[in-house]
């Protein structure tokens, strides 16, 4: 691609993504075609569609074969995670719950301080998701700790929470295998959404920081493959932080 065809394709990116402010789109709502989107602004098709590729690996837009180019979950989102994730380690992995000790608890006595009402709802049926996975739901339930910053009435905190977890999505799978105690992760949540509900910010953050603290001591526990071997498979779904919580 030339210079000037990509700086075209990157014009029309930022055009699409005014459409969707202006017109006031969420995620999952449709896009119009690509040839309706190259007649609108006299463009080609092509590059169209180069410019929603672009938008695609940033979760702005998201396609769906044989339907269409849908509002993906990034159009709301103002900090975004590298793609390309590099694999997982022990060291990483504690990096995250690391950083997430540092944030979370303070952000959970903010959310019970705050208590914003249909994040507080969507805070309780997050809790859920550590006993009872969801099984193939489009789209996933929102991650527990999202919903909890969520709870705090701040975007930009909700946002943070949100892209830390992406930025370490297969440390998320890390911990999702070696914190595996369903049952207590679904209590401690539980406990967690209840400080929140009534208003307990100092219990909020405590409970929040137990339950990062035993996820840490989880990780320092746990083996790990040597980073020299090759990385396992892939399932394909496993690294998205919708669903369960931790």
């Amino acid at each position: 691609m030339s210079r000037s065809e990509g700086s075209l394709s990157e014009h029309l990116a930022d055009s699409i993504v005014e459409i969707i402010r202006t017109e006031r789109l969420v995620p999952g709502d449709a896009l119009a075609s690509s040839r309706d989107l190259a007649r609108r602004f006299d463009v080609t098709t092509p590059t169209v569609r180069e410019a929603l590729r672009r938008l695609e690996a940033t979760g702005v837009v998201e396609f769906r074969h044989g339907s269409g180019t849908y509002v993906g979950p990034g159009s709301e989102r103002r900090l975004l995670a590298n793609p390309h994730l590099p694999r997982a380690s022990r060291r990483s992995v504690l990096e995250l719950v690391e950083a997430r000790l540092v944030v979370e608890p303070a952000v959970a006595a903010a959310a019970a301080r705050v208590r914003e009402p249909a994040a507080v709802r969507q805070l309780e049926a997050a809790a859920v998701n550590a006993l009872h996975p969801p099984q193939g739901q489009v789209p996933l339930p929102v991650h527990f700790h999202v919903a909890l910053a969520a709870a705090s009435g701040n975007a930009l905190l909700r946002e943070a929470v949100e892209a830390l977890l992406q930025v370490r999505a297969r440390e998320q799978v890390e911990i999702r295998h070696r914190y595996n105690d369903r049952a207590r992760d679904h209590a401690e949540h539980v406990e967690i959404f209840e400080a929140v509900r009534d208003g307990d910010a100092e219990a909020a953050e405590r409970l929040t920081r137990t339950h990062l603290a035993a996820i840490r001591t989880a990780i320092l526990a746990a083996d790990f493959p040597d980073p020299d071997l090759p990385a396992p498979r892939s399932t394909g779904t496993s690294s998205s932080v919708a669903g369960e919580g931790r």
